[in-house]
Order: structure tokens, then C-alpha cells, then sequence
């Protein structure tokens, strides 16, 4: 009859997780969260850059030039590629500083306060370039009236797409480093909490 009162006591110890798997489990989705942020950026860079069209413009009866559409014509363009180029090659960084943590068994306090301070930081960078991209797409796809800006998305509606693709990618972005700051702000309480 021993035997059987045995196996219960590893049981009672195995129900409570210790403190350092849920930390561990911090890092994989930290790690995680990295990794789509560089995959969303590096594709929203990818179909940016790659936006060009072509088309015969008519500027006279019976005469047509030809006009391009491309990504750096536009200065708004220029730095959301630069802005979200800084998000990759950063989350490259910190994907790796957090993947040396999960190896070590840990993170420390001082690397994640800085990867809150620095995540916030790309985090209003990215989401300035999303909105100054989704502005110019915005009077490209609508045009203004007041201003005599003509719509441009019913000529280079190969050009349109990739834009608004590369804002939806950039949006995720966005979103994935909002999402960074609440896991790194998370961890930091929980570690501040168990002082």
C-alpha cells in the first residue's frame, strides 16, 4: 500500500509549473513576434520597391508619352522602405539577443527594459511611415478636388495594388511591435512584482 501514497506526491509538485517555463514561454512568443515582424517588413519592403508601371500617357490627340510610376518618386515612399529597413535589421538584432536569452534560461531585467524602450521607439517610427504612405495612397486611389490632385489608381492599378499591399503588410507591422511593447511590459512587471 505504500506504493500507492508515492506516485502521489510527484503529481502535486508536476501541477505547478515553475516560475521559468512561463518565462521561457515569454521569449518564444518574443521570439516569434520578431520573426513575423522581420517577415512583414522585408515583404512590405519587397513589394514597395518592386512597384513600378508603366503606361502611354495621351497628352494630344494622337499623341502619347510615356509615364512611370514608381516608389521613389514619392519622398513619403522613400522613408517608409528606410523606416521599415530600420524594423527588419532591428528585429534581426533582438530576434537573436532573444534567442541567446531562451538558450541561457532567462533575460535579464536591464535588456528587457531596453527592448521596451527600443520597440517603442521603431514602434511610432513604423506606424509614422505607415500613415505617411497610407496618406499619399489615399489621394492616389481618391485624388483631391481642392487641390487639383488627379486620381492616379485608375491609370497604375498594378502600382495601386502594391502599394496598398505594402501598407497592409506594414500595418501588421505595426501592429506585431504594439504587440512587443505590452509582452516586454508584461515580463518587466511580472519580474518587478517578484521583488
Amino acid at each position: 500500500m505504500p506504493s500507492i501514497d508515492t506516485p502521489e506526491a510527484p503529481l502535486k509538485s508536476s501541477t505547478a509549473p515553475p516560475p521559468e517555463s512561463k518565462s521561457s514561454m515569454g521569449l518564444v512568443v518574443d521570439v516569434a513576434l520578431r520573426v513575423l515582424l522581420f517577415a512583414t517588413g522585408l515583404a512590405a519592403i519587397i513589394v514597395m520597391v518592386t512597384s513600378k508601371q508603366s503606361k502611354m500617357i495621351p497628352v494630344a490627340p494622337g499623341l502619347a508619352v510615356p509615364l512611370d510610376a514608381k516608389f521613389n518618386h514619392s519622398p513619403a515612399f522613400i522613408y517608409f522602405v528606410a523606416a521599415l529597413s530600420v524594423a527588419c535589421l532591428y528585429s534581426v538584432i533582438t530576434g537573436v539577443l532573444s534567442v541567446l536569452a531562451l538558450m541561457r534560461g532567462g533575460i535579464s531585467t536591464k535588456l528587457q527594459f531596453h527592448f521596451v524602450m527600443f520597440d517603442a521607439l521603431l514602434l511610432g517610427i513604423v506606424a509614422a511611415a505607415t500613415g505617411a504612405e497610407g496618406g499619399v495612397a489615399y489621394i492616389g486611389l481618391k485624388g483631391n478636388s481642392h487641390t487639383r490632385w488627379n486620381k492616379i489608381c485608375n491609370t497604375y492599378g498594378s502600382f495601386c495594388f502594391h502599394v496598398a499591399a505594402s501598407f497592409l503588410l506594414s500595418l501588421i507591422s505595426s501592429i506585431t511591435l504594439l504587440l512587443l511593447v505590452w509582452l516586454s511590459l508584461y515580463v518587466l512587471s511580472k519580474k518587478i512584482a517578484r521583488r
